[in-house]
Protein backbone atom coordinates (compact mmCIF):
# COMPACT_ATOMS: atom_id res chain seq x y z
CA UNK A 1 0.00 0.00 0.00
CA UNK A 2 1.22 3.50 -0.80
CA UNK A 3 0.48 6.76 1.01
CA UNK A 4 1.12 10.33 -0.17
CA UNK A 5 1.52 13.42 2.02
CA UNK A 6 3.19 16.82 2.13
CA UNK A 7 5.67 15.63 4.76
CA UNK A 8 6.49 12.28 6.34
CA UNK A 9 8.12 12.37 9.79
CA UNK A 10 10.08 9.35 10.97
CA UNK A 11 9.97 8.90 14.74
CA UNK A 12 7.60 10.31 17.36
CA UNK A 13 10.02 11.48 19.99
CA UNK A 14 9.44 15.03 21.18
CA UNK A 15 11.19 16.45 18.10
CA UNK A 16 9.06 14.43 15.69
CA UNK A 17 5.83 15.31 17.48
CA UNK A 18 6.70 19.00 17.62
CA UNK A 19 7.66 19.13 13.94
CA UNK A 20 4.41 17.36 13.09
CA UNK A 21 2.39 19.76 15.22
CA UNK A 22 4.04 22.92 13.86
CA UNK A 23 3.58 21.87 10.24
CA UNK A 24 0.05 20.52 10.70
CA UNK A 25 -0.93 23.73 12.51
CA UNK A 26 0.41 25.70 9.54
CA UNK A 27 -1.69 23.71 7.06
CA UNK A 28 0.63 20.94 5.94
CA UNK A 29 -0.59 17.39 5.32
CA UNK A 30 1.52 15.57 7.92
CA UNK A 31 2.15 11.85 8.36
CA UNK A 32 4.10 10.56 11.36
CA UNK A 33 5.59 7.05 11.59
CA UNK A 34 6.40 5.41 14.92
CA UNK A 35 7.88 1.93 15.38
CA UNK A 36 6.33 1.44 18.82
CA UNK A 37 2.73 1.10 19.94
CA UNK A 38 2.85 4.47 21.71
CA UNK A 39 4.05 7.93 20.72
CA UNK A 40 6.46 10.07 22.71
CA UNK A 41 9.98 8.59 22.84
CA UNK A 42 11.49 9.77 26.12
CA UNK A 43 8.13 11.39 26.96
CA UNK A 44 6.65 7.91 27.12
CA UNK A 45 5.12 6.62 30.33
CA UNK A 46 4.49 2.99 31.16
CA UNK A 47 2.23 1.24 33.65
CA UNK A 48 3.48 -0.87 36.57
CA UNK A 49 1.41 -1.97 39.56
CA UNK A 50 -1.25 0.54 38.59
CA UNK A 51 1.17 3.49 38.51
CA UNK A 52 2.10 5.54 35.48
CA UNK A 53 5.89 5.87 35.37
CA UNK A 54 7.72 8.45 33.27
CA UNK A 55 10.47 7.04 31.08
CA UNK A 56 13.01 9.80 30.64
CA UNK A 57 11.74 13.35 31.23
CA UNK A 58 11.30 14.17 34.91
CA UNK A 59 11.18 17.96 34.85
CA UNK A 60 11.53 20.82 32.36
CA UNK A 61 12.85 24.36 32.61
CA UNK A 62 11.65 27.73 31.26
CA UNK A 63 8.03 26.72 31.77
CA UNK A 64 6.93 29.74 33.83
CA UNK A 65 4.73 32.53 32.54
CA UNK A 66 6.58 34.57 29.90
CA UNK A 67 9.33 31.96 29.54
CA UNK A 68 10.26 30.38 26.25
CA UNK A 69 9.20 26.73 26.63
CA UNK A 70 5.81 27.80 27.97
CA UNK A 71 5.50 30.14 24.96
CA UNK A 72 6.00 27.17 22.61
CA UNK A 73 3.36 25.18 24.50
CA UNK A 74 0.99 28.15 24.18
CA UNK A 75 1.64 28.20 20.42
CA UNK A 76 0.95 24.46 20.32
CA UNK A 77 -2.34 25.06 22.14
CA UNK A 78 -1.51 22.62 24.94
CA UNK A 79 -1.56 24.66 28.15
CA UNK A 80 -5.27 24.10 28.84
CA UNK A 81 -4.87 20.32 28.64
CA UNK A 82 -1.80 19.95 30.90
CA UNK A 83 -1.21 20.35 34.62
CA UNK A 84 2.25 21.66 35.44
CA UNK A 85 3.73 21.75 38.95
CA UNK A 86 6.43 24.29 39.82
CA UNK A 87 9.35 22.78 41.72
CA UNK A 88 10.38 24.29 45.05
CA UNK A 89 12.47 27.44 44.97
CA UNK A 90 15.54 25.28 45.77
CA UNK A 91 14.92 23.01 42.81
CA UNK A 92 18.26 21.16 42.80
CA UNK A 93 20.32 19.91 45.72
CA UNK A 94 23.90 18.82 45.04
CA UNK A 95 24.97 16.21 47.61
CA UNK A 96 28.56 15.18 48.34
CA UNK A 97 29.77 11.98 50.04
CA UNK A 98 30.41 13.48 53.50
CA UNK A 99 26.84 14.76 53.72
CA UNK A 100 27.35 18.33 52.48
CA UNK A 101 24.47 19.78 50.49
CA UNK A 102 24.40 22.82 48.22
CA UNK A 103 21.32 24.24 46.55
CA UNK A 104 20.54 25.68 43.14
CA UNK A 105 17.55 28.03 43.47
CA UNK A 106 15.20 29.83 41.10
CA UNK A 107 16.03 33.38 40.01
CA UNK A 108 19.52 34.77 39.55
CA UNK A 109 19.40 36.96 42.64
CA UNK A 110 18.45 33.98 44.77
CA UNK A 111 20.95 31.70 43.02
CA UNK A 112 23.81 34.11 43.74
CA UNK A 113 22.61 34.93 47.25
CA UNK A 114 22.18 31.32 48.35
CA UNK A 115 25.63 30.19 47.19
CA UNK A 116 27.26 33.39 48.45
CA UNK A 117 26.11 32.52 51.97
CA UNK A 118 28.20 29.34 51.80
CA UNK A 119 31.01 30.83 49.69
CA UNK A 120 31.11 34.53 50.77
CA UNK A 121 34.43 35.28 49.12
CA UNK A 122 33.12 34.12 45.73
CA UNK A 123 30.19 36.49 45.31
CA UNK A 124 31.89 38.53 42.58
CA UNK A 125 32.74 35.37 40.65
CA UNK A 126 29.18 34.09 41.01
CA UNK A 127 27.86 37.38 39.61
CA UNK A 128 30.20 37.05 36.63
CA UNK A 129 29.20 33.41 36.12
CA UNK A 130 25.47 34.21 36.21
CA UNK A 131 25.82 37.24 33.96
CA UNK A 132 27.26 35.04 31.19
CA UNK A 133 24.80 32.18 31.76
CA UNK A 134 21.88 34.62 31.51
CA UNK A 135 23.35 36.33 28.45
CA UNK A 136 23.55 33.01 26.59
CA UNK A 137 20.16 31.80 27.82
CA UNK A 138 18.35 34.95 26.73
CA UNK A 139 19.46 34.52 23.13
CA UNK A 140 16.34 32.37 22.64
CA UNK A 141 13.86 34.47 24.66
CA UNK A 142 10.24 35.25 23.77
CA UNK A 143 11.27 38.78 22.76
CA UNK A 144 13.87 37.38 20.38
CA UNK A 145 11.17 35.22 18.76
CA UNK A 146 8.84 38.23 18.48
CA UNK A 147 11.56 40.04 16.56
CA UNK A 148 11.50 37.29 13.92
CA UNK A 149 14.49 35.25 15.07
CA UNK A 150 14.73 31.85 16.74
CA UNK A 151 18.05 32.88 18.29
CA UNK A 152 20.05 36.07 18.57
CA UNK A 153 23.39 34.29 18.81
CA UNK A 154 25.25 32.34 21.45
CA UNK A 155 26.37 29.43 19.31
CA UNK A 156 29.91 30.77 19.41
CA UNK A 157 30.07 29.37 22.92
CA UNK A 158 29.97 25.85 21.49
CA UNK A 159 33.75 26.24 21.21
CA UNK A 160 34.28 27.14 24.86
CA UNK A 161 34.85 24.45 27.48
CA UNK A 162 32.22 24.58 30.23
CA UNK A 163 34.63 23.50 32.97
CA UNK A 164 37.27 26.06 31.95
CA UNK A 165 34.64 28.82 32.08
CA UNK A 166 33.49 27.76 35.55
CA UNK A 167 37.07 27.65 36.79
CA UNK A 168 37.73 31.07 35.32
CA UNK A 169 34.78 32.55 37.22
CA UNK A 170 35.34 31.07 40.69
CA UNK A 171 38.45 29.79 42.45
CA UNK A 172 36.99 27.69 45.28
CA UNK A 173 37.40 24.00 44.24
CA UNK A 174 34.18 22.96 45.95
CA UNK A 175 32.08 25.76 44.45
CA UNK A 176 33.37 24.79 41.01
CA UNK A 177 31.97 21.31 41.60
CA UNK A 178 28.66 22.71 42.85
CA UNK A 179 28.21 24.83 39.71
CA UNK A 180 28.95 21.80 37.53
CA UNK A 181 26.74 19.54 39.63
CA UNK A 182 23.90 19.45 37.10
CA UNK A 183 26.10 18.04 34.34
CA UNK A 184 24.26 14.67 34.14
CA UNK A 185 21.40 16.64 32.53
CA UNK A 186 23.46 16.98 29.35
CA UNK A 187 25.76 13.95 29.44
CA UNK A 188 28.53 16.04 30.92
CA UNK A 189 32.21 15.33 30.40
CA UNK A 190 34.86 17.55 31.94
CA UNK A 191 37.14 17.20 28.91
CA UNK A 192 34.45 17.83 26.27
CA UNK A 193 31.27 19.59 27.41
CA UNK A 194 30.78 23.07 26.00
CA UNK A 195 29.61 26.28 27.63
CA UNK A 196 26.61 26.72 25.33
CA UNK A 197 24.93 23.50 26.50
CA UNK A 198 25.80 24.12 30.15
CA UNK A 199 24.46 27.67 29.99
CA UNK A 200 21.25 26.86 28.11
CA UNK A 201 20.26 24.13 30.55
CA UNK A 202 21.37 26.02 33.67
CA UNK A 203 19.58 29.22 32.60
CA UNK A 204 16.43 27.31 31.75
CA UNK A 205 16.34 25.72 35.19
CA UNK A 206 17.14 28.94 37.06
CA UNK A 207 14.23 30.57 35.18
CA UNK A 208 11.76 27.99 36.44
CA UNK A 209 11.59 24.18 36.78
CA UNK A 210 8.29 22.33 36.42
CA UNK A 211 6.94 18.79 36.36
CA UNK A 212 3.95 17.44 34.48
CA UNK A 213 1.43 16.13 36.99
CA UNK A 214 0.03 12.77 35.98
CA UNK A 215 2.95 11.81 33.77
CA UNK A 216 4.69 12.94 30.60
CA UNK A 217 2.66 10.59 28.39
CA UNK A 218 -0.09 13.19 28.69
CA UNK A 219 2.15 15.64 26.84
CA UNK A 220 2.86 13.19 24.02
CA UNK A 221 -0.79 12.21 23.76
CA UNK A 222 -1.89 15.85 23.71
CA UNK A 223 0.54 16.61 20.89
CA UNK A 224 -0.57 13.56 18.91
CA UNK A 225 -4.19 14.59 19.42
CA UNK A 226 -3.48 18.11 18.18
CA UNK A 227 -1.77 16.76 15.04
CA UNK A 228 -4.82 14.60 14.35
CA UNK A 229 -7.16 17.55 14.94
CA UNK A 230 -5.39 19.46 12.16
CA UNK A 231 -5.88 16.53 9.79
CA UNK A 232 -2.50 14.84 10.27
CA UNK A 233 -2.21 11.08 10.45
CA UNK A 234 -0.13 9.12 12.93
CA UNK A 235 0.85 5.50 12.41
CA UNK A 236 2.09 3.44 15.35
CA UNK A 237 3.79 0.07 14.83
CA UNK A 238 5.19 1.32 11.52
CA UNK A 239 8.98 1.04 11.69
CA UNK A 240 10.84 2.76 8.87
CA UNK A 241 13.52 0.44 7.51
CA UNK A 242 14.41 1.96 4.12
CA UNK A 243 14.81 5.51 2.83
CA UNK A 244 14.89 5.06 -0.93
CA UNK A 245 16.36 7.93 -2.94
CA UNK A 246 17.12 8.84 -6.53
CA UNK A 247 19.99 11.25 -6.96
CA UNK A 248 19.57 14.07 -4.46
CA UNK A 249 15.94 13.42 -3.44
CA UNK A 250 14.17 10.84 -1.29
CA UNK A 251 11.48 8.97 -3.23
CA UNK A 252 9.77 7.12 -0.41
CA UNK A 253 10.02 5.56 3.03
CA UNK A 254 9.33 1.85 3.37
CA UNK A 255 8.29 0.30 6.68
CA UNK A 256 8.87 -3.16 8.08
CA UNK A 257 5.16 -3.73 7.60
CA UNK A 258 5.64 -3.42 3.82
CA UNK A 259 3.97 -0.03 3.29
CA UNK A 260 5.42 2.88 1.34
CA UNK A 261 5.04 6.53 2.26
CA UNK A 262 5.77 9.24 -0.30
CA UNK A 263 5.99 12.96 0.37
CA UNK A 264 7.33 16.27 -0.84
CA UNK A 265 9.57 16.41 2.24
CA UNK A 266 10.84 13.97 4.86
CA UNK A 267 11.94 14.73 8.43
CA UNK A 268 13.88 12.20 10.51
CA UNK A 269 13.75 12.38 14.30
CA UNK A 270 16.15 9.44 14.47
CA UNK A 271 19.84 9.53 15.31
CA UNK A 272 21.64 10.77 12.15
CA UNK A 273 23.61 7.54 11.87
CA UNK A 274 20.41 5.49 12.03
CA UNK A 275 18.81 7.75 9.41
CA UNK A 276 21.58 7.41 6.85
CA UNK A 277 22.21 3.73 7.55
CA UNK A 278 18.81 2.97 6.01
CA UNK A 279 19.42 5.22 2.99
CA UNK A 280 19.49 3.50 -0.42
CA UNK A 281 19.98 4.77 -3.94
CA UNK A 282 21.37 8.22 -3.24
CA UNK A 283 24.30 9.41 -5.32
CA UNK A 284 25.07 12.33 -2.99
CA UNK A 285 25.34 10.42 0.29
CA UNK A 286 28.65 8.63 0.12
CA UNK A 287 29.81 5.64 2.16
CA UNK A 288 32.49 7.84 3.71
CA UNK A 289 29.82 10.18 5.09
CA UNK A 290 27.90 7.28 6.61
CA UNK A 291 31.12 5.94 8.11
CA UNK A 292 31.90 9.33 9.63
CA UNK A 293 28.48 9.53 11.26
CA UNK A 294 28.82 6.03 12.66
CA UNK A 295 32.26 6.86 14.04
CA UNK A 296 31.18 9.99 15.91
CA UNK A 297 31.25 9.48 19.69
CA UNK A 298 27.98 9.41 21.59
CA UNK A 299 27.19 10.32 25.17
CA UNK A 300 26.92 7.68 27.87
CA UNK A 301 23.81 5.69 28.68
CA UNK A 302 21.57 5.91 31.73
CA UNK A 303 20.43 3.20 34.09
CA UNK A 304 17.09 4.06 35.67
CA UNK A 305 15.52 2.48 38.73
CA UNK A 306 11.82 3.10 39.25
CA UNK A 307 10.66 2.73 42.83
CA UNK A 308 6.94 2.19 43.36
CA UNK A 309 6.24 3.35 46.89
CA UNK A 310 3.82 1.98 49.43
CA UNK A 311 0.83 4.35 49.31
CA UNK A 312 0.99 7.28 51.70
CA UNK A 313 4.42 6.46 53.14
CA UNK A 314 6.88 8.72 51.30
CA UNK A 315 6.35 12.51 51.35
CA UNK A 316 6.60 13.98 47.88
CA UNK A 317 9.92 15.81 47.45
CA UNK A 318 9.31 18.66 45.06
CA UNK A 319 12.93 19.00 44.01
CA UNK A 320 15.81 16.96 42.59
CA UNK A 321 18.77 15.49 44.44
CA UNK A 322 22.13 14.78 42.79
CA UNK A 323 23.91 12.17 44.91
CA UNK A 324 27.67 11.97 44.32
CA UNK A 325 29.85 9.18 45.68
CA UNK A 326 33.02 11.28 45.24
CA UNK A 327 33.98 14.95 45.19
CA UNK A 328 34.48 15.11 41.40
CA UNK A 329 31.00 15.64 39.92
CA UNK A 330 32.30 14.91 36.42
CA UNK A 331 33.30 11.36 37.40
CA UNK A 332 29.83 9.92 36.89
CA UNK A 333 29.86 6.82 34.69
CA UNK A 334 29.28 3.45 36.33
CA UNK A 335 31.75 0.86 35.06
CA UNK A 336 32.47 -2.83 35.48
CA UNK A 337 32.69 -2.53 39.26
CA UNK A 338 28.96 -1.59 39.21
CA UNK A 339 29.57 1.22 41.68
CA UNK A 340 27.04 4.06 41.33
CA UNK A 341 29.19 7.19 41.14
CA UNK A 342 26.38 9.67 40.55
CA UNK A 343 22.62 9.41 40.83
CA UNK A 344 19.74 11.81 40.41
CA UNK A 345 16.71 11.22 42.65
CA UNK A 346 13.51 12.67 41.25
CA UNK A 347 9.95 12.08 42.43
CA UNK A 348 6.87 12.05 40.28
CA UNK A 349 3.69 13.88 41.34
CA UNK A 350 0.53 11.86 40.72
CA UNK A 351 -1.48 15.07 40.74
CA UNK A 352 -1.02 18.74 41.50
CA UNK A 353 -0.80 19.34 45.25
CA UNK A 354 -0.02 15.70 46.07
CA UNK A 355 1.41 15.17 49.59
CA UNK A 356 2.91 11.77 48.90
CA UNK A 357 4.82 10.25 46.01
CA UNK A 358 3.78 7.06 44.25
CA UNK A 359 6.97 6.84 42.21
CA UNK A 360 10.59 7.84 42.77
CA UNK A 361 13.21 7.51 40.05
CA UNK A 362 16.96 7.00 40.41
CA UNK A 363 19.08 7.63 37.32
CA UNK A 364 22.79 6.91 37.02
CA UNK A 365 25.16 7.38 34.07
CA UNK A 366 26.44 4.00 32.95
CA UNK A 367 28.84 2.59 30.38
CA UNK A 368 26.56 1.16 27.70
CA UNK A 369 29.18 -1.47 26.88
CA UNK A 370 28.22 -3.32 30.06
CA UNK A 371 25.10 -4.46 28.22
CA UNK A 372 26.59 -5.11 24.78
CA UNK A 373 26.52 -8.94 25.15
CA UNK A 374 22.71 -8.80 24.99
CA UNK A 375 22.29 -6.05 22.38
CA UNK A 376 21.21 -8.48 19.65
CA UNK A 377 18.61 -10.22 21.81
CA UNK A 378 14.93 -9.31 21.62
CA UNK A 379 13.63 -6.90 24.23
CA UNK A 380 11.73 -8.74 26.95
CA UNK A 381 13.31 -12.07 25.99
CA UNK A 382 16.95 -11.55 26.89
CA UNK A 383 19.18 -14.02 28.70
CA UNK A 384 18.90 -14.58 32.44
CA UNK A 385 22.35 -13.01 32.94
CA UNK A 386 21.05 -9.69 31.62
CA UNK A 387 18.22 -9.54 34.13
CA UNK A 388 20.54 -10.63 36.92
CA UNK A 389 22.87 -7.74 36.07
CA UNK A 390 19.94 -5.30 36.09
CA UNK A 391 18.83 -6.55 39.50
CA UNK A 392 22.33 -6.19 40.95
CA UNK A 393 22.74 -2.63 39.65
CA UNK A 394 19.28 -1.67 40.90
CA UNK A 395 20.05 -3.08 44.36
CA UNK A 396 23.31 -1.12 44.53
CA UNK A 397 21.56 2.10 43.54
CA UNK A 398 18.80 1.59 46.10
CA UNK A 399 21.46 0.94 48.75
CA UNK A 400 23.24 4.20 47.82
CA UNK A 401 19.92 6.06 48.08
CA UNK A 402 19.22 4.50 51.49
CA UNK A 403 22.56 5.79 52.78
CA UNK A 404 21.40 9.34 52.05
CA UNK A 405 17.69 8.85 52.87
CA UNK A 406 17.53 6.29 55.69
CA UNK A 407 14.29 4.35 55.86
CA UNK A 408 13.15 5.04 52.31
CA UNK A 409 14.07 1.59 50.99
CA UNK A 410 11.69 -0.07 53.48
CA UNK A 411 8.81 1.92 51.96
CA UNK A 412 9.37 0.53 48.46
CA UNK A 413 6.65 -1.80 47.27
CA UNK A 414 8.11 -2.75 43.89
CA UNK A 415 11.30 -2.11 41.89
CA UNK A 416 11.69 -2.09 38.12
CA UNK A 417 14.56 -0.78 36.01
CA UNK A 418 15.66 0.27 32.54
CA UNK A 419 19.09 -0.18 30.99
CA UNK A 420 20.54 1.57 27.92
CA UNK A 421 19.13 -1.34 25.91
CA UNK A 422 15.68 -0.35 27.13
CA UNK A 423 16.31 3.21 25.93
CA UNK A 424 17.50 1.82 22.61
CA UNK A 425 14.21 -0.01 22.12
CA UNK A 426 12.33 3.24 22.80
CA UNK A 427 14.48 5.66 20.83
CA UNK A 428 16.62 3.63 18.42
CA UNK A 429 19.76 5.52 19.46
CA UNK A 430 23.05 3.61 19.07
CA UNK A 431 23.87 1.65 22.26
CA UNK A 432 20.95 3.41 23.95
CA UNK A 433 22.93 6.62 24.37
CA UNK A 434 21.00 8.97 26.65
CA UNK A 435 21.75 12.26 24.87
CA UNK A 436 22.80 11.23 21.39
CA UNK A 437 25.93 12.65 19.80
CA UNK A 438 28.62 14.01 22.09
CA UNK A 439 29.07 17.74 21.53
CA UNK A 440 32.81 18.31 22.03
CA UNK A 441 33.92 21.93 22.43
CA UNK A 442 37.25 21.06 20.80
CA UNK A 443 35.62 19.44 17.73
CA UNK A 444 32.62 21.69 17.09
CA UNK A 445 32.39 21.21 13.33
CA UNK A 446 32.77 17.43 13.56
CA UNK A 447 29.69 17.03 15.74
CA UNK A 448 27.59 19.93 14.43
CA UNK A 449 24.80 18.33 12.40
CA UNK A 450 22.60 20.81 10.47
CA UNK A 451 18.88 20.29 9.88
CA UNK A 452 19.45 20.46 6.12
CA UNK A 453 21.02 17.38 4.57
CA UNK A 454 22.66 16.74 1.22
CA UNK A 455 19.32 15.50 -0.05
CA UNK A 456 17.04 18.27 -1.25
CA UNK A 457 13.91 17.05 0.56
CA UNK A 458 15.33 15.39 3.72
CA UNK A 459 15.61 17.28 7.02
CA UNK A 460 16.78 16.17 10.45
CA UNK A 461 15.55 17.08 13.92
CA UNK A 462 15.98 15.94 17.54
CA UNK A 463 18.54 16.18 20.31
CA UNK A 464 21.52 15.24 18.14
CA UNK A 465 21.44 18.56 16.29
CA UNK A 466 21.63 21.11 19.08
CA UNK A 467 20.88 21.09 22.81
CA UNK A 468 19.59 18.12 24.81
CA UNK A 469 16.44 18.07 26.88
CA UNK A 470 12.88 19.27 26.27
CA UNK A 471 13.84 22.88 25.60
CA UNK A 472 16.74 22.03 23.31
CA UNK A 473 14.69 19.59 21.25
CA UNK A 474 11.84 22.12 21.00
CA UNK A 475 14.17 24.83 19.67
CA UNK A 476 15.67 22.34 17.23
CA UNK A 477 12.22 21.32 15.98
CA UNK A 478 11.49 24.98 15.27
CA UNK A 479 14.79 25.33 13.42
CA UNK A 480 13.92 22.28 11.31
CA UNK A 481 10.43 23.54 10.48
CA UNK A 482 11.76 27.02 9.70
CA UNK A 483 13.51 25.46 6.70
CA UNK A 484 10.01 24.87 5.26
CA UNK A 485 8.00 27.72 6.78
CA UNK A 486 10.57 30.51 6.95
CA UNK A 487 12.38 31.61 10.11
CA UNK A 488 10.85 35.06 10.51
CA UNK A 489 7.31 33.81 9.92
CA UNK A 490 7.56 30.89 12.37
CA UNK A 491 9.48 32.79 15.06
CA UNK A 492 6.90 35.59 15.12
CA UNK A 493 3.97 33.14 15.19
CA UNK A 494 5.49 31.44 18.23
CA UNK A 495 6.57 34.66 19.94
CA UNK A 496 3.16 36.31 19.53
CA UNK A 497 1.02 33.25 20.39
Amino acid sequence: MEHKHDVVIIGSGLGGLECGLMLAKEGWDVCLLEQDAFFGGCFRSFLRKGRHIDTGIHFVGSMGEGQILRQYFKYFGLMDSLSVVALDNDFDTICFPRGEEYRHVHGYEGFIGTLSEQFPSEREGLVRYCRKIKEIGETISVDVHRSGKLSSGGLGNLGTQAWAFICDCVSDPLLRQVLAGNNPLYGGRKDASNLYHHAMITHSNIEGCYRFAGGTQKVADAMAGKIASYGGCLHSRQQAIRLVASGDKVDYVETRQGERFRARYYISDLHPAATFNMMEGSTVVKKAYKSRLNALPNTYGLFSVYLIMKPGTVPYLNKNYYLYAQDDVWDTVMGKDLRPKAMMLSMQPKEEGARFSDVATLMSPVDSQLFSPWASEESGKRSAEYYALKEEIAARMVSAMEARFPGMASRVEHVCSASPLTYHSYTGTPQGTAYGLLKDYSRVLASLIPARTKLENLLLTGQNLNVHGALGVTLTAAATCSELLGTEYLAKKIGRA
